[in-house]
């Protein structure tokens, strides 16, 4: 007989942590290999953690709704095997690599941060926590009046991102100014969310866990970045008809159906291309310069949520490859079947309003990144065209595209120019494309 250490798998990138669902299997059962045990949760996907050996649960090391680290032993797994070819759990000085990211986050998160480990009361607040407390202005005090969810009470990266998004209104003691010397400095303003009464005959939703994870990052991307959105309106007719001519065929040879969204993704890549410093990231005062392109497409899910799969090295791709990426990529959105580390690493964001009917939209950053793109509904309009026999009125199929972009790094230019020049791709659609 062996004990097996079954470990928190690593999730994707920059993903150090995530949190224990629900248990599949209970203390006792039998599991066989490639079984799932139990249900976890990170910012980005929920999944399953399956075991790499057949055996009998014998302990479970984390509760439900506990967070645990990558790297991370979750449960221990009794097998038959001896001991000799059972796997065994890692020894200190030969830690996993999972371990091994999940420290390097935890000491980048420690270097940022200032504030003590632990308050007065003896509550312990981790680095990952007291880093985005130190960020968003919030001292130990401050931070002590957090509700925790965590195991004893301990805050999570999920407490206090929800704190944040609920910051309260108490009032910032300041010096005043002497009388000598008088300030000419406002007082800042508190912003919290409003006290919401619930009237007669109203329904109340509480979110779901997806919900809330979205909420919090939509605040805290309006938070971080300052938007500003510009427009064009394409002319998309040569697009349209060469769908129109090619989508059959395509299904029959392919067994898969050609819609605009690969289309759009090529458009993106090549605008990428040509102003590389939309393909960025910052970091306080720093600026990343992305190296790969990495196109992510907002999904709506079944439930009302939606959720970014990423198209990785969506330049290295042609027509026939993006359009198996996004259908592939939509397909399993739709039945939760992602990976986690194929909602990560994004570079780029692109969504598609017009799936709703809208004309168009003012999308919210995801970040890291520092652009958001919109399309809109592709909608038959008469428009003026310059022939060798002068300006006519023509039926065209348009479309409005626009920009939502962080102010910080990307300035009205060059986030003008990006838009424009991927209009100018749509514009440019050979007519004549095979695919």
């Amino acid at each position: 007989m062996a004990q097996v250490e079954l470990i928190m798998p690593k999730m994707g990138e920059s993903v150090a942590e995530a949190t224990v669902i629900k248990w599949l299997k209970n203390v006792g059962e039998t599991i066989e290999m490639d079984e799932s045990v139990l249900e976890i949760a990170t910012d980005k996907v929920d999944s399953e953690v399956p075991s790499a050996v057949e055996g009998v649960l014998i302990k479970q090391l984390f509760n439900e709704d506990d967070v645990v680290l990558v790297g991370q032993a979750v449960a221990i797994i009794e097998t038959d095997a001896s001991a000799v070819d059972a796997p065994v759990a890692a020894k200190s000085n030969d830690a996993p690599k999972e371990v091994a990211i999940a420290e390097e986050v935890v000491e980048k998160a420690m270097e940022k941060t200032t504030l003590p480990k632990s308050s007065d009361s003896n509550k312990f607040f981790s680095p990952l926590v007291r880093s985005i407390a130190q960020e968003e202005g919030i001292n130990i005090t401050e931070l002590e009046s957090v509700n925790g969810t965590g195991k004893d009470g301990r805050i999570t990266k999920k407490d206090i991102l929800a704190y944040l998004s609920n910051r309260s209104s108490a009032p910032v003691s300041t010096p005043a100014p002497k009388a000598s010397k008088p300030s000419n400095t406002a007082t800042p303003v508190q912003i919290s969310a409003p006290n919401v009464p619930a009237m007669e005959g109203d329904e109340i939703i509480e979110m779901d866990r997806m919900r809330k994870m979205i909420a919090n990052h939509m605040v805290m991307s309006k938070h971080v970045s300052p938007h500003v959105t510009s427009f064009v309106e394409a002319d998309v007719t040569n697009i349209v008809n060469w769908r129109n001519k090619v989508k059959d065929e395509f299904f029959k040879r392919e067994g898969e159906k050609i819609t605009f969204t690969p289309i759009f993704v090529d458009a993106v890549v090549k605008a990428i291309k040509d102003f590389p410093m939309i393909n960025v990231a910052v970091d306080g005062t720093n600026i990343i310069k992305r190296k790969h392109i990495n196109v992510g497409m907002a999904a709506a899910l079944p439930s009302g949520n939606l959720i970014v799969p990423v198209i990785k090295d969506a330049d290295q791709k042609n027509l026939i490859g993006l359009t198996k990426a996004v259908n592939d990529l939509a397909r399993r959105s739709r039945s939760n079947d992602l990976k986690p580390d194929e909602v990560s690493g994004g570079t780029f964001t692109l969504t598609n309003v017009g799936g709703f009917g809208n004309v168009m939209g003012t999308p919210i950053i995801n970040q890291p990144q520092v652009a958001i793109m919109a399309v809109g509904a592709i909608v038959k309009k008469p428009a003026v065209m310059e022939t060798d026999m002068g300006d006519v009125i023509a039926i065209r199929h348009k479309m409005f595209c626009s920009l939502s972009y962080d102010h910080r790094v990307v300035d009205g230019s060059l986030g003008g120019m990006f838009l424009k020049r991927f209009s100018d791709y749509l514009e440019a659609f050979d007519p004549n494309t095979s695919i």
